[in-house]
C-alpha cells in the first residue's frame, strides 16, 4: 500500500463502514472473539503493564487489557470517531477505570517514548499504508526488551469455510463500494509471513504461528445474511438471491450460530534495544 491509502483508510472507518462498526460492535467482536485467547497469551500481560491496543474499534481488547493490567493501564487508538465514541461509551457503562483512547493513525502518532510494556492488536495492524515506518512508530513507543503481539489473516483459500462461504457471496452480489473495497484489499496486507518478518526488520525474537479459529457471523443462515447485507446499505437483493445467499450458510448453522472456519497469524516480537525507530 502506499501513503496514499493511509487517507483512504481514514475515509473508510470515518464513512459509512466505521458507522456501522460502531452501531454493530457487539456483533463484530463476536465474530471474531475466538482470536482473543491466543492474542492474550501471546501478549502476556502483567498487572503492572502499560498497554498500547493498536487499531482498538470498538475497545473491547482495550478493556480486557485493563482488566488484565490491574494495576497499570491501557490506551486503545484508532482512527475512527464512530467507532472511539462507542468504545468511550461502553467503557464507561462496564466501569473500567484505566483505560482512555486516543485518536490517531499509529503510523505516525507521537507515542511517549518507551511509554509502553506491551503493544497488541486484534487485526488492526494490516491498515497501515507503510507497515514498516508504523512498526518503527511502535518500537519507539515502547520499552527496549517491550512486546507486541498482534493477529493478522492468514491467505484466503478454498480450504478455508470462510473463504469458500464469503467467495460465494462475492460472486452473488455486486461488486462491493469503494470504501469496503479498500478496506478488503488492506485486510490482505500481512497474510504472507515473510512480508511480516520484513515489515518487524530489527525486532527481537519474531514468532509467526498460525491460529486456527471459528468466526461467528449470527444466530442462523438468516440473520448472518442481514447482518452481512446491511453493511452496504441501500442493497438491493432479490429474494431469490438472498435465499441462494442464506442457502450457502446453513451448512455452517449450529447450536452455537453460523461459525466458519478461519486461520490467522499469531505475530509476536520484543523490541530489541539496539532497534533505532
Amino acid at each position: 500500500m502506499t501513503r496514499i491509502a493511509g487517507s483512504v483508510q481514514a475515509q473508510v472507518w470515518n464513512g459509512p463502514l466505521g458507522t456501522h462498526w460502531a452501531a454493530h460492535h457487539a456483533r463484530y467482536d463476536a465474530l471474531v472473539s475466538g482470536l482473543d485467547d491466543a492474542l492474550f497469551e501471546g501478549a502476556a500481560i502483567a498487572a503492572g503493564d502499560r498497554v498500547l491496543d493498536v487499531g482498538c474499534g470498538a475497545g473491547a481488547t482495550t478493556r480486557t487489557a485493563g482488566r488484565l493490567a490491574a494495576h497499570g493501564h491501557a490506551v486503545g487508538v484508532d482512527i475512527s470517531a464512530p467507532l472511539l465514541d462507542r468504545a468511550r461509551a461502553v467503557t464507561v457503562a462496564e466501569d473500567v477505570t484505566n483505560v482512555a483512547y486516543q485518536r490517531g493513525d499509529a503510523q505516525s502518532h507521537r507515542f511517549p517514548a518507551a511509554g509502553y510494556d506491551v503493544v497488541i492488536s486484534r487485526g488492526g495492524v494490516m491498515f497501515f499504508a507503510d507497515h514498516a515506518a508504523a512498526f518503527r512508530n511502535l518500537a519507539r513507543a515502547l520499552r527496549p526488551g517491550g512486546r507486541l503481539a498482534f493477529v493478522c489473516p492468514q491467505p484466503a483459500g478454498p480450504h478455508l469455510e470462510e473463504s469458500r462461504a464469503l467467495s460465494l457471496f462475492a460472486r452473488l452480489l455486486d461488486a462491493p463500494d469503494a470504501h469496503t473495497a479498500a478496506a478488503q484489499t488492506a485486510m490482505a496486507s500481512l497474510s504472507d509471513p515473510a512480508r511480516i518478518r520484513e515489515v518487524l526488520e530489527g525486532w527481537d525474537e519474531v514468532s509467526v504461528t498460525p491460529v486456527g479459529t471459528e468466526t461467528v457471523w449470527g444466530r442462523d443462515a438468516a440473520d448472518a445474511v442481514g447482518f452481512i447485507l446491511s453493511r452496504t446499505p441501500g442493497r438491493a437483493v432479490d429474494a431469490v438471491t438472498r435465499t441462494t445467499l442464506e442457502d450457502t450458510l446453513r451448512p455452517y448453522e449450529t447450536d452455537r450460530g453460523v461459525r466458519l472456519r478461519a486461520a490467522v497469524w499469531l505475530v509476536t516480537a520484543k523490541r530489541s534495544p539496539s532497534l533505532q525507530a
